[in-house]
């Protein structure tokens, strides 16, 4: 069963569907097209928040729904939460 959905295929991060412990292996589901992959969950991932599906380095834009939504403050790798402390919002 998944743990995760993704909006669009290129999104750089997945919706965490139910609570996520670091280490678990995790199914994440594209909602465009149905496609799955697998990730390691590099942290906790609480329930509703984010989780990057590919590395990004600091000052990369970071994207969900196929749009910009933020900039990665810092590296960040595949498996990772991502929330407010490693990305800054796009909107201002």
């Amino acid at each position: 069963m998944h743990k995760a959905l993704a909006h669009n295929q290129g999104d750089d991060v997945a919706v965490a569907v139910a609570a996520i412990s670091a280490g678990e292996e995790i199914l994440v589901v594209y909602i465009d097209d149905d496609v799955e992959q697998t990730i390691r969950a590099r942290a906790d991932v609480p329930y509703g928040h984010k989780l990057a599906l590919q590395p990004l380095s600091a000052g990369a834009p970071v994207t969900e729904y196929s749009t910009q939504v933020g900039v990665a403050r810092t590296d960040i790798e595949l498996g990772d939460y991502v929330h407010t402390h490693n990305v800054k919002t796009a909107r201002w």
